[in-house]
């Protein structure tokens, strides 16, 4: 697992959150948990806060304020990495936490 892998999702709500984006940062190699962001498509989002990705000829946000801690064991589907877009998804993140 490396950080900004991209699963599919396996758990509940699948169809309002199909992806599930893992920040976590490989330095944790101790917790057996992964924090992870979902995607969705929902179209009423914050430009800074929910950056827009095309995953398999979609369209999804970001959805920053839904990511939570969740067992490792539950990301088993990966279909890509994201770290080109590193620069978005920390921004992201920091304007979640800062602010401007």
């Amino acid at each position: 697992m490396a950080q900004f892998d991209l699963y599919k999702n396996s758990i509940e709500n699948n169809n309002v959150f199909p992806y599930l984006l893992d920040i976590t940062h490989e330095i944790n190699t101790v917790s057996k948990f992964r924090v992870v962001v979902p995607l969705c498509n929902d179209s009423h989002v914050i430009t800074h806060l929910n950056p827009s990705f095309n995953i398999e000829g979609e369209k999804l946000y970001m959805s920053t304020m839904d990511m939570a801690g969740i067992p490792a064991t539950m990301l088993d589907d990966k279909i890509d990495n994201l770290e080109n877009r590193r620069t978005e998804i920390v921004d992201a993140l920091d304007f979640l936490v800062n602010g401007f």
